[in-house]
């Protein structure tokens, strides 16, 4: 590897580690922004994806990203489950990640294929450093939801914060690939040569 871009890998492993794990700041992409629910079915998604990978600018990126999110939302199977996701969030934000964390464990139990469940308890153990137990929800998620771009973006995360950078790299650039206006593209490391392409761009 050049010394360059080992000295890069280690200063941005540096820099990730150095973050504090406040709900104060701006949510890593698998945090979700879960809008209220709205009912979609499978073509509906599909065109939501495709729409994501062609978007022209960041702002109708945005825009179809949170239509995505609430399409994972509307996924919920019961009232109950979508409540206790609900709840969670809300206690994830009064920084009660305890309280977060059993109503999400209740979600999943309740619902073990719902895709959502697994990755919002994701993010809770991410935030209280159980980085071990947040990577096996994303495992969970991501099998049920391979497009989901914020676990993998998740994932991303986890795995610099184990410093295992080429792996981190690669959940990148599949989650650019679905997403390609994703906050945490700028975390891509160019290979040797490569010319990283514009948002929107088909090849990462």
């Amino acid at each position: 590897m050049p010394a360059s871009r080992s000295l890069l890998r280690r200063a941005l492993l540096s820099a990730l580690l150095a973050l504090p794990l406040s709900a104060s700041l701006p949510l890593p992409s698998f945090a979700g922004d879960l809008a209220p629910p709205a009912t979609a079915d499978e073509a509906y998604g599909k065109r939501l994806f495709e729409s994501l990978r062609n978007a022209h600018s960041e702002v109708e990126g945005r825009a179809i990203e949170n239509a995505i999110w609430e399409m994972w939302m509307a996924q919920a199977p019961t009232e109950e489950v979508a409540r206790s996701i609900r709840d969670a969030m809300d206690a994830r934000e009064s920084y009660d990640y305890t309280r977060a964390l059993a109503l999400l464990d209740a979600a999943v139990t309740a619902a073990p294929d719902y895709a959502e469940a697994w990755n919002q308890r994701a993010f809770v153990r991410f935030l209280r450093e159980d980085f071990e137990g947040s990577l096996t929800d994303i495992d969970h998620a991501l099998q049920l939801e391979p497009r989901h771009f914020g676990a993998l973006s998740g994932r991303a995360l986890v795995l610099m914060r184990f410093g295992r950078m080429e792996a981190a790299q690669r959940a990148l650039r599949e989650a650019v690939a679905i997403h390609p206006w994703l906050k945490e593209r700028a975390l891509i490391i160019p290979e040797p040569g490569e010319i990283l392409p514009a948002p929107g761009g088909r090849d990462i």
